[in-house]
């Protein structure tokens, strides 16, 4: 079936496929950033022009197809599958099947230095915690699948409307992920669902503190979900992290002291991610020094990801780190990014406050903001239930707000 096009060159076509080879083109194309219409044009075009048929595909179970092809093309290749002695739905089949032969997934890029992300705020309670945990839970997921993203367009955020950002399904990052929970009170570790280490075991902390009792790679767990496929993995914390400054008063080149314990892990990923403490003690100068840009990684690659809430404490806790960076910046000669802000737990029905503070955070420009995530059940019923939030709810506003943040960062 065909029915003209309105511009006069296409003209839509109306088939069956099997709903899985229909999956695979949605997402091929997808990955490729091609449309879908031009996949299957070439894929008639393709199977047109060999010398005979390919092995039959099944298509049990077909469903309802269309897409648009040029005029004329679809009564020929009805004449090829004729000459063929095959049927439409059979042939078309084919044809997507060679294209997707064609036209392989293409390959993760992975970066030649992993990237750093210091996800950090000297107030406590602004979320930094779910902010961590989401866009690492985005970096990781699959690669071969496609899950709903709301393509970041912060202005049209300011109003209620959400139809106002487009909301498009593209193929999960699929880099390998490192949570590493800095801070002593816990919060990534045991809303991962996961324990923290034990007082007076090995820890993120004795190996700072130049104590190591084992290789760190021991203290790491995998965050179990086939939707991460083996790629998101967990530093849990340790309560004798709130030791930490006391013990690197004594350590030689106590800044460097996150770089050493963390650099045996480094080879196994993609991108870190530090769950800081709201602290501006040593300990995060440690953290800042990490999210340092090093020698040959381009700028914007690792650095400090500050998340705020719209409303006045942040915006005091933002000029305090803000001025640590800063000092740290000058006094060590270091290259530090600011990767972005994120206005997380916002609300729109709090009134002027939060409007008016969201609307400050937009009038900076450097750091931007980056990311601007609603203050949803979600969120707090994926903590209760010890489950990451792109597992417990793929879908929600929050979990789609979080592969935008990851789109921006990675």
């Amino acid at each position: 079936m065909t029915t003209p096009s309105p511009q006069g060159d296409r003209e839509k076509i109306v088939s069956k496929l099997p709903p899985q080879l229909r999956q695979e083109l949605k997402i091929r194309t997808a990955q490729l950033g091609v449309d879908i219409q031009d996949a299957v044009h070439a894929g008639i075009t393709d199977w047109s022009g060999l010398a005979s048929a390919p092995s039959p595909v099944e298509t049990t179970g077909s469903e309802p197809f269309s897409t648009w092809l040029p005029s004329g093309q679809w009564e020929t290749f009805r004449a090829h599958c004729k000459d063929r002695g095959v049927s439409l739905v059979q042939g078309l089949a084919q044809a997507i099947h060679l294209w997707l032969e064609k036209n392989p997934p293409p390959t993760v890029q992975r970066p030649v230095v992993v990237r750093r992300v210091v996800v950090c705020n000297q107030k406590g309670g602004v979320g930094k915690t779910a902010i961590t945990a989401g866009a690492g839970e985005a970096l990781a997921e699959d690669s071969n699948s496609l899950y709903p993203v709301r393509i970041a367009r912060q202005l049209a955020a300011l109003s209620d409307d959400a139809s106002a950002l487009d909301l498009e399904d593209l193929p999960g990052l699929g880099l390998r992920v490192l949570l590493v929970d800095f801070d002593p009170q816990s919060h990534l570790t045991k809303q991962l669902g996961c324990s923290p280490l034990a007082m007076g075991a090995d820890s993120l902390t004795s190996h700072m503190a130049g104590e190591g009792k084992g290789p760190i790679q021991d203290l790491v767990v995998p965050i179990d979900d086939e939707r991460f496929g083996g790629r998101l993995h967990l530093l849990p914390s340790c309560t004798d992290a709130f030791l930490l400054d006391v013990r690197l008063s004594t350590v030689r080149a106590r800044e460097a002291a996150l770089e050493r314990a963390l650099a045996p892990l480094e080879s196994s990923y993609d991108v870190i991610l530090v769950d800081c403490p709201p602290s501006l003690g040593l300990s995060m100068d440690a953290a800042v020094y990490y999210g340092r840009r090093r020698d040959g990684e381009a700028p914007g690659s690792s650095g400090a990801l500050i998340v705020v809430q719209a409303e006045d404490s942040s915006a005091d806790a933002y000029d305090l780190l803000t001025s640590q960076i800063n000092d740290l910046r000058d006094d060590l000669r270091l290259d530090i990014d600011y990767l972005g802000i994120v206005v997380n737990l916002y609300d729109a029905r709090r009134g002027f406050i939060a409007t008016s503070s969201l609307q400050a955070w937009m009038d900076i420009k450097d750091p931007r903001v980056v990311a601007i995530v609603g203050d949803l059940k979600e969120q707090k019923e994926a903590v209760r239930m010890k489950q990451p939030l792109l597992s417990y709810a793929p879908k929600c506003d929050q979990s789609i707000a979080m592969r935008a943040l990851a789109r921006e960062i990675s």
